[in-house]
């Protein structure tokens, strides 16, 4: 007598962690954890499900058990140990593991999804059955002898298959024969209707080939390769290391042998990148190395390539190096050796909304635990959190300050642009120091990157008379006027609005901008210099995966003299021509009312400014601030990471922040502001009754109300030695006992642990 099978299966849905079902005796054959299983759910929904786990025990719930209605792939869609990872990220991160679901396994796979995964057909051609031998080829060749253009598309078939065998199982895309022959489509269509090929539809993959030979690894120079003896070292000890390598000392030809390495041991590699901007260098010089074993994995791709890549993985066959994004982290590896995670202190890395709200640094370190993998950590401006592990003995660290071609890391020059406004010597954007060495840069024929980062072409409008701004009537945020369609833009929901002429306050017609973006540095540098190519790099202009790589290879054939952008810039982006990069505001990332601010300053302008200077010339940088001689300032002239760090932890000890101390931030929303006033101090006081004073607020944001929702925060600093389990049964009974009150039902919570 067969048992009834049980399964707990995880939902797309943000409720219960899993549901439980029954399963036909005739799919049981074809049920293991890791499944997708198509089950209705409520009266009328189906949803495709993963089976967590399989059990012969009859549940209690108080609900009905159905039975799944089909098993909708032959193969697990996931892989060990897949699940054991999604475990972790809902318990870390505070969230449901059908968030995780929603938020990993691509939607092609899925029932409920509108973009279910179609294959990609292409026509082929071969020879029919009865020319399938040598012998009768001969005939074939005979009835188009007197057809030069039929006889032409024949050769070109011959010569295009001629070292597949048997013949009859020879095939070329339709599209690749007529452009090898040079013939047309009517053509072809003769050759068919004498029954000489055949023509069929096939499925075929989206994923590109590599069709070039591959190249022998690089010899690394001396620093380079005690480098690299020095982090295989460490690995033997420790599963993490940091390279803290300055920019253009060759980071990526270490990682490129320690790949190799790890590819010769059968395993696989993940190499993540911060920003999609990246991978088009960087695909490039790995594919030379490594070619077809190389996939490439980010939010750019359609739907039906992500289900390709994650099909090609599932099988023994498939990737043995993927390069991505964040999200790379969750596809189905066979047996990770390596991660690389390049820029890890990008905070590209933290996924924001909706959750997961994971740290894809963080999470890979994990998942490489999981698979027996070792980390590499690489920057040249490391969080702090990764050089604290490094300085306590966490992970292993090893250090480059040297660059690749011994070439001078660049000189930086501050400007005080307060006293030069006082003198009157500046009046737009660019100090006349900036400007002079920008005519100097352009007449040695070397490029030039300014930075500036905000995006658009004036953070804001002001009324001359009242002070009167205009803000998103969803969000509680300024909006940011745009003069290339001229509108006014909110940045948080993307909502526009017309530019208005008067003041609705106070009828006055003289509204001025206020500050300066992207937009209108790239609108000056045109009248300054109206013969030079200028492009801008920003979220404005890179919609698309082609507009990114079409800039980025502009900018490299040298078509575009002068690159303005956004930190999209900064992230480790290699040009040779750069003699000049003008960082225009620094003060603006310096003030940011955040505790990493100070942090995220030295970062970026760091990076930004090792942009200049490569290939044995030493670039120059033109800093303007208004407060040349703050601690941050001179710590960026003396590229002086370590006294940073100093003075960072200092701070961060008395104030109790990370590293030192864990943070976990509670965003909870409402449509009604004094509801949410009322249901986030109840919270905050329940938290209190457990937590005592590591509980912090509610407090109102800066940004108070996002897409017409209400907010407050809460904020929790943890000590990092407390129990997580402990943490998170504490706060599900607060969230639980505070929702059971119809008075704050509708309060939306959510949780952001390790906010950056």
């Amino acid at each position: 007598m067969n048992e009834k099978l049980y399964i707990e299966v995880i939902l797309p849905v943000p409720l219960a962690d899993s549901y439980t079902y029954s399963v036909p005796l005739h799919l049981q054959k074809n049920i293991v954890p890791g499944s997708l299983v198509l089950v209705e759910f409520g009266k009328s929904k189906r949803y495709s499900g993963i089976v967590a786990y399989i059990h012969t025990i009859t549940p209690i719930t108080p609900y009905e058990i159905k039975e799944i209605i089909a098993v909708e792939n032959e193969q697990p869609v996931l892989r060990r140990p897949q699940l054991r990872f999604w475990e972790w990220l809902s318990q870390y991160y505070l969230c449901r593991p059908g968030e995780v679901y929603k938020a990993v396994l691509p939607s092609g796979f899925r029932t409920e999804s509108a973009t279910t995964y179609k294959p990609k057909k292409e026509l082929f051609v071969s020879l029919s059955s009865q020319y399938g031998q040598q012998d009768s080829l001969r005939i074939a060749f005979d009835k188009v002898k007197n057809a030069p253009r039929q006889e032409q598309l024949l050769l070109a078939f011959i010569e295009y298959t001629h070292d597949h065998t048997p013949l009859k199982q020879r095939s070329i895309s339709k599209k690749d024969l007529l452009f090898r022959s040079g013939v047309s489509d009517n053509v072809l269509a003769t050759l068919v209707e004498k029954g000489i090929l055949h023509t069929e539809e096939k499925d075929v993959s989206r994923l590109n080939n590599y069709q070039h030979k591959l190249s022998e690894l690089h010899l690394l120079k001396d620093f380079q390769q005690k480098a690299y003896t020095e982090i295989v070292g460490n690995l033997r000890e420790k599963d993490v290391c940091l390279l803290h390598g300055v920019t253009a000392s060759g980071k990526t030809e270490i990682y490129i042998r320690l790949i190799a390495e790890t590819l010769k041991l059968q395993r696989q590699v993940l190499f993540l990148l911060p920003e999609i901007a990246l991978t088009t260098q960087i695909t490039s010089r790995l594919k030379q190395f490594f070619g077809d074993q190389l996939g490439v994995y980010h939010s750019k791709i359609n739907n039906n390539e992500r289900v390709e890549i994650w099909n090609n993985l599932l099988s023994d066959e498939g990737y043995q190096i993927i390069l991505g994004v964040r999200s790379s982290i969750f596809l189905p590896f066979r047996d990770l050796g390596l991660i690389i995670v390049d820029e890890e202190h990008e905070p590209g890395y933290k996924q924001q909304d909706p959750a997961p709200r994971y740290h894809s640094r963080n999470a890979a370190i994990v998942l490489a635990t999981m698979h027996g993998a070792k980390v590499i950590l690489g920057s040249a401006t490391p969080s702090i959190e990764s050089f604290y592990n490094a300085q306590t003995g966490k992970y292993g660290y090893v250090c480059m300050n040297r660059r690749f071609e011994e070439t001078e890391l660049p000189e930086i020059f501050p400007v005080d642009v307060k006293e030069l406004r006082r003198k009157k010597k500046m009046k737009g954007i660019f100090s006349p120091l900036l400007i002079e060495n920008m005519k100097q840069t352009l007449e040695k024929e070397e490029q030039i990157i300014l930075f500036q980062n905000r995006r658009g072409f004036a953070p804001m409008i002001l009324c001359k008379i009242c002070d009167w701004t205009p803000k998103c009537r969803f969000c509680d945020v300024a909006l940011t006027y745009h003069k290339s369609i001229h509108k006014l833009t909110c940045h948080y929901c993307g909502s526009t609005y017309q530019v208005p002429h008067v003041c609705p306050e106070c009828d006055n017609k003289e509204l001025k901008s206020q500050g300066f973006g992207t937009e209108q540095v790239e609108e000056e540098i045109k009248s300054l210099f109206p013969h030079v190519a200028v492009a801008r790099m920003d979220t404005d202009t890179t919609q698309n995966k082609k507009n990114i790589e079409s800039i980025i290879s502009d900018f490299e054939k040298g078509n575009i003299q002068i690159l303005v952008g956004t930190q999209m810039i900064s992230k480790g982006l290699d040009f040779n021509g750069v003699g000049l990069v003008g960082i225009l505001n620094a003060d603006s990332m310096m003030n940011f009312p955040d505790f990493r601010a100070h942090e995220r300053a030295y970062q970026l302008m760091a990076q930004v400014a090792g942009r200049a200077g490569r290939r044995k010339h030493q670039g120059k940088v033109i800093l303007q601030t208004s407060h040349p001689e703050h601690p941050l300032i001179q710590f960026i002239l003396s590229n002086n990471y370590e006294g940073m760090y100093k003075l960072q932890m200092e701070e961060r000890s008395l104030f109790k922040y990370p590293p030192l101390y864990r943070l976990i931030e509670i965003s909870l929303k409402h449509k009604n502001e004094v509801s949410l006033k009322n249901s986030a101090e109840k919270y905050a006081e329940m938290l209190r009754m457990s937590l005592g004073d590591r509980v912090i607020g509610p407090d109102k944001p800066m940004i108070g109300k996002i897409q017409s929702m209400y907010l407050r925060k809460i904020i929790l600093k943890i000590e990092i030695s407390a129990s997580l389990n402990t943490l998170r049964e504490i706060l599900k009974e607060t969230q639980n006992r505070l929702l059971e009150d119809v008075v704050f039902k509708s309060t939306v919570i959510q949780y952001n642990v390790d906010p950056v």
